[in-house]
């Protein structure tokens, strides 16, 4: 589909549930034409419904959405010669609650898995699990499996490792921040991730808007935001290694094996970006409504 904007019905709220409005804009220079895929649209769930959205380029430029293997809502541009921005704004209602918890969901054993659970089992780009088996295995192989393993898995990363903008870079792997022990959000899951698969937990990476509801607000900037899902029983269950705490308000952009099956922006060229902000904050008084 070709599009230069685009927007979708309004749902209406219902009880129990929290409006947001989430977004983001990409500033960025380039010195020709230059194909880029941008992934910042939320997937709708039955939970999670996107009310109203907009996307558009300045300079005004075709866009073509597709899904990706995952079913990742992603948006094709060619960023023209010179600054060019890409905004996205939408609306989006949640349910006034955290995400489920339960201590007494078993593991299921990899010959009981889905065959398209199966896959998140194994080692991928950043998420190591068989350089990081032998510590797996020695940290967490004599904790009584279920969800209870794994929520100790996200507290011994949540306290191992320190959190910090520029700590690590686009190269690092779970085993490379494990041994830093400094790491941004995304570092905290793939370290995470990586412990699950190596004890044959399917896991796989989340990243998304994450709002500051009902918590306090943080102290730097708004920022996307990287968690993952685990199978245990027979559904994905959510788990948050860098809060360690169960939150409201969470919006999925995209789900893969690790973030380099879900990377925000994807340039096949040079182009240098100039600036990028981030919105995800409870929208009290939309003026739409």
């Amino acid at each position: 589909m070709n599009s230069r904007h685009y927007g979708t019905g309004v749902a209406q709220l219902t009880w129990g549930t929290r409006l947001l409005r989430v977004g983001c804009a990409f500033t960025y220079r380039a010195e020709v034409p230059t194909p880029a895929v941008f992934l910042v649209r939320p997937l709708w769930s039955a939970d999670v419904r996107v009310s109203q959205e907009h996307m558009d380029v300045q300079p005004d430029v075709p866009m073509r959405h597709h899904l990706d293997l995952y079913g990742n809502r992603n948006t094709r541009v060619v960023l023209p010669p010179g600054l060019s921005t890409v905004h996205y704004n939408a609306w989006v209602d949640v349910p006034d609650r955290t995400e489920d918890v339960d201590e007494t969901v078993p593991e299921t054993l990899p010959d009981g898995l889905p065959d398209d659970v199966l896959m998140y089992t194994l080692p991928s780009r950043y998420c190591v699990s068989d350089v990081l088996g032998d510590e797996a295995w020695s940290r967490f192989g004599a904790h009584p499996p279920g969800y209870g393993r794994v929520r100790e898995i996200c507290r011994h990363v949540h306290e191992s490792l320190s959190f910090g903008y520029g700590t690590s870079t686009a190269l690092s792997t779970a085993a490379d921040v494990n041994a830093a022990g400094f790491g941004v959000c995304r570092d905290f899951t793939h370290l995470a991730i990586s412990f699950c698969r190596a004890l044959n937990i399917p896991a796989r990476y989340v990243f998304g808007y994450l709002p500051d509801l009902d918590v306090p607000p943080g102290d730097a900037a708004m920022d996307f935001a990287a968690w993952m899902e685990v199978w245990l029983g027979d559904r994905w269950w959510t788990f948050d290694p860098r809060n360690n705490e169960p939150r409201k308000g969470r919006v999925v952009i995209g789900r893969g094996r690790d973030a380099a099956d879900v990377a925000m922006v994807t340039t096949f060229g040079g182009p240098r970006l100039e600036s990028m902000v981030v919105q995800a904050d409870e929208d009290l008084a939309p003026t739409w409504r």
